[in-house]
């Protein structure tokens, strides 16, 4: 037989469920106003403005180019901005490669920076200006001859700039390390010549569109010339094959009216068709004199 409850034994039960539920509300409307009271009074207050705004990766400007380009400013709400916005505002300076740009904590704006950077420079009427990456020549001036990167003369053909940094960005980071200038010697029959004068003394002779495929083997080059007997500074031709000849010689030839070119010494052939997979600067055979 099933036991038979009194709704008047139920009431004090229902009462309480009843009481919690009204409480929950109480409570919820309670916070939802606190929260609302306390986003009005934040909003319009000084704590939601911007404090600071933070530059990292600047390098090729001050930090306050990068500021007033992305037209922030200390004061100004917290909310009246997107970082999309600041973000495409700083991509349009030629010289910057990527943009990151983040809120931090409720006063604050990060903006990280990736610059493109400078890989060589060019002369102007004795003024050095970078060329960047993307083959932009930065215009910050400097009559100090420097010496982060190489410098390029006589290049005032865009396009040919442009090749010429592509070839760059293939090479080795310790053979770039290497070039101190690079000279544009153009001919009838070779337009992409050039001429690369190197820290340690060498002078290389070479054509832009084979340049990275050839110059990367320029430490094991080195290697055989100067392993192969005494050898002094001198060129060394990698426009078609790979050549070396002292200065004294190249000179002797172009300026010595009483030297009998039929008895001078040849140039000496390198081989650099192949390296060890070891290491970039093992000996190789130099070919003997003719």
């Amino acid at each position: 037989m099933e036991k038979i409850i009194d709704i008047e034994d139920r009431i004090p039960t229902l009462r309480e469920k009843r009481r919690k539920r009204t409480n929950k509300k109480f409570i919820f409307l309670i916070t939802l106003f606190f929260i609302t009271l306390f986003l009005l009074l934040y909003f319009q207050s000084p704590y939601s403005d911007l404090k600071t705004i933070q530059i990292k990766g600047a390098n090729l400007v001050d930090e306050n180019v990068y500021i007033e380009q992305s037209k922030l400013e200390v004061g100004q709400s917290m909310w009246s901005f997107r970082e999309k916005e600041i973000e495409e505002n700083l991509k349009t300076l030629d010289w910057v490669k990527n943009i990151e740009v983040n809120k931090k904590w409720l006063t604050s704006v990060e903006i990280k920076i990736e610059e493109w950077q400078k890989v060589a420079y060019i002369s102007e009427q004795n003024v050095f200006y970078p060329i960047l990456e993307n083959g932009v020549i930065f215009k910050e001036s400097s009559t100090t001859a420097p010496i982060d990167a190489p410098i390029f003369l006589s290049f005032e053909d865009s396009e040919l700039r442009k090749k010429l940094l592509k070839e760059l960005a293939d090479l080795k980071p310790t053979v770039s390390a290497l070039i101190s200038q690079i000279n544009a010697t153009p001919t009838e029959s070779d337009p992409y010549a050039i001429t690369l004068f190197m820290n340690d003394g060498y002078e290389v002779r070479a054509e832009i569109t084979s340049l990275a495929e050839k110059l990367n083997y320029y430490p094991s080059i080195v290697a055989q010339i100067e392993n192969a007997g005494e050898f002094e500074k001198g060129i060394i031709d990698i426009e078609v094959g790979t050549y070396y000849r002292s200065y004294t010689k190249e000179y002797a030839y172009k300026y010595s009216d009483d030297l009998d070119i039929t008895n001078a010494d040849e140039m000496i052939e390198v081989d650099a068709s192949t390296t060890d997979n070891n290491a970039d600067t093992d000996e190789k055979e130099v070919l003997a004199d003719e």
